[in-house]
């Protein structure tokens, strides 16, 4: 290396990705995905205000 080239040197910029074009099976795919998604955040939601699901596991009596 000489004095001129040295230190770290540019990437070479990536191609752009072709914009794919989708037919009405994808939009339909991708539709019932965000409605998938929206359900399980409202769901989520739902179960965060409610108490433990379980009862605390195993359960010890008094006496030793």
């Amino acid at each position: 290396m000489s004095g001129r080239e040295g230190g770290k040197k540019k990437p070479l910029k990536a191609p752009k990705k072709a914009s794919k074009d989708m037919d009405d099976d994808d939009m339909a795919f991708k539709q019932k995905q965000k409605e998938d998604q929206k359900a399980m955040e409202a769901l989520k939601a739902k179960a965060a205000g409610q108490g433990p699901l379980t009862g605390g596991g195993i359960k010890k009596s008094g006496k030793k």
